[in-house]
């Protein structure tokens, strides 16, 4: 991967207001964005307390330089505290409030669908499945605020090619976990649950596309999808499925969770694109958290595909992004 892809791409995705009215009038996003530079330790809970904390829990990797950013890494902290992960609540704090009530073992991921070799695999199978690997990738959200995470785990392709996708394979679903009994915001009818994703196949088997397991060198925590999530960083961030429990391949586009709850807001393909301003604000830039000035740090630009055109802008080569945003 080149470092920095200056690749010019001229992108027509058509404008997506990305949160629905009922979630932004909830969200208070100024306020908890403000609350990530002021939120003292001393005011929270136990258990957020401990979710914020690093958790020990070593998954050694071996760093690849092919994944490596010269920008700042986003602290541990900021990481760990400032999220969306709406089974667990819709305002950023959320998730590192309540999440402490997952249990991340035993865990199975199912994989089926148009397979030669479907299989329930248990978490400690995946992870011995391939060697892990540290990649620093730009993380971005649909709301203009994004991160520079080190995450742990592999491409998704050593999984796939484990599995051995039938011809007729065109896609990949994929679905979170939704347990009332241990996730909270399920109980909130925001969304059709579960969680649902997906990728074209091509989409799934490039190198960029990962499946973590960790972050900075750790098992992830809770709060960041544990124990396994999806991490696809030229996308915007909702694409990257949080705690999996199953992997689907079709025939057919799958139908997402967000596109079902707002078909003119969320496309299926979600490709970040400064070109095209959303209707509440610009996608022209964004605010880096953790930065010095928190909310009120200077803005960057946002890359076209994230900074990965150079990887991945050859997927959708003819396409026409305004009908396939």
């Amino acid at each position: 991967m080149k470092k920095d892809a200056k690749t010019p791409y001229q992108s027509t995705i058509d404008p997506s207001s990305i949160t629905p009215k009922k979630v932004f009038e909830q969200r208070r996003q100024l306020i908890q964005m403000a609350a990530v530079g002021a939120l003292g330790l001393s005011d929270m809970s136990f258990f957020s307390r401990q979710a914020f904390a690093s958790n020990g829990t070593k998954l050694p990797s071996k760093k690849n330089p092919s994944y490596f950013l010269p920008d700042k890494i986003t602290s541990y902290k900021d990481i760990t505290m400032y999220n969306n992960f709406y089974e667990f609540g819709t305002d950023k704090s959320d998730p590192a409030r309540y999440a402490h009530t997952l249990k991340t073992r035993p865990w199975t991921v199912s994989v089926e669908g148009l397979v030669k070799k479907p299989k329930e695999w248990d978490i400690d199978s995946l992870l011995k499945l391939a060697a892990m690997e540290e990649r620093v990738y730009r993380f971005r959200c649909v709301e203009g605020w994004s991160m520079v995470i080190p995450w742990n785990g592999y491409a998704l392709s050593h999984l796939i090619k484990a599995c051995q996708p039938l011809g007729s394979a065109k896609y990949v679903e994929f679905v979170s976990l939704a347990d009332p009994k241990q996730m909270p915001g399920v109980n909130n009818s925001v969304l059709n649950w579960p969680y649902t994703e997906g990728l074209r196949l091509d989409e799934a088997m490039n190198p960029l596309t990962l499946l973590s397991f960790g972050l900075y060198g750790e098992i992830l925590p809770n709060q960041n999808g544990a124990p396994v999530r999806l991490v696809v960083p030229w996308k915007y961030g909702f694409k990257s499925a949080k705690s999996i429990v199953k992997i689907r391949f079709t025939d057919k586009e799958p139908a997402t969770s967000w596109k079902i709850s707002a078909p003119y807001e969320y496309g299926f393909y979600s490709n970040v694109n400064p070109d095209v301003n959303h209707p509440r604000w610009s996608q022209a830039t964004e605010r880096r958290i953790g930065s010095e000035g928190g909310l009120f740090a200077p803005k960057v630009k946002t890359l076209p595909f994230n900074g990965y055109a150079e990887e991945v802008a050859h997927l959708y080569k003819g396409m026409d992004l305004r009908k396939f945003y």
